[in-house]
């Protein structure tokens, strides 16, 4: 396996999909709910076309996820697939807020070993590949090195942020998950927790980016995470610099 050569792929594809999803989010188009109520758009479907034909094209041996493919589970029987969102956050675009991302990433063995999160509105695209460091338009990023909960700035759920057992601290949210956590890889924000169970293609390419940048990726027992199961879902997700981390988590225990 080359990852610098996946990575670059994963890249060139992500940045083909941020252009449809901008030219779609300047000027318009059809949306509808899916079964169980979440938002789809042209774009998503359009994205998830392009990331899909470039990129089996080039990896024809490796496997496929994504949240707009039908998953036909024979992503099972590979060692190494994709797992793909081709727009995370699709309320934010849907409500003309520049927090979607495009993201992509190679899995090997349940493990996410390359990775791209690509805004395209801001024009950042991070991208991070296994003991490669991890960078936003080419410049290292690294987590912050906050200590405590107390004045930290934290993204998840603000409802559930602002009432013990937290503390006071600085809590936002943003629609896309994958933002979330590579907000935190480049230490613009210290952690972000959510409870509520998350899909593979949320977190994979985020996941590899944080890890990537010196940050701890697990569910709120502190188990990693681990992709390209039965049912590729996550039961939480507690994201953060180690110190912090630890401490999020006996908060939560």
């Amino acid at each position: 396996m080359d990852l610098a050569a996946d990575l670059a792929l994963l890249e060139a594809a992500c940045r083909a999909g941020g252009a449809i999803a901008r030219r779609h989010f300047e000027q318009g188009c059809k949306s509808w709910s899916k079964q169980g109520g979440s938002p789809v758009t042209e774009a998503d479907l359009e994205v998830d076309t392009h990331l899909k034909s470039v990129l089996t094209a080039a990896r024809p041996d490796y496997g496929w996820l994504s949240e707009e493919s039908a998953d036909d589970r024979t992503r099972l029987v590979h060692d190494t697939l994709f797992i793909v969102d081709p727009i995370d956050g699709t309320i934010a675009f849907l409500k003309g807020r520049p927090h979607f991302t495009i993201c992509a990433a190679v899995v090997r063995q349940g493990m996410p070993v390359a990775g791209v999160v690509f805004n395209p509105m801001l024009d950042h695209l991070y991208k991070a590949s296994s003991d490669g460091g991890a960078f936003r338009n080419g410049d290292p990023i690294h987590v912050s090195t906050a200590r405590g909960l107390v004045g930290c700035a934290m993204l998840g759920d603000r409802a559930m942020l602002t009432r013990p057992p937290w503390p006071e601290m600085k809590a936002e949210t943003r629609n896309s998950v994958a933002y979330r956590v590579v907000l935190v890889a480049e230490g613009s924000f210290d952690a972000t927790v959510s409870l509520s169970a998350k899909r593979d293609w949320d977190l994979a390419a985020a996941d590899i980016i944080l890890r990537e940048a010196g940050g701890r990726v697990t569910d709120r027992s502190g188990a990693p995470l681990f992709y390209n199961r039965t049912e590729a879902r996550q039961s939480s997700l507690v994201a953060a610099g180690p110190q912090l981390h630890a401490e999020i988590l006996a908060l939560l225990a």
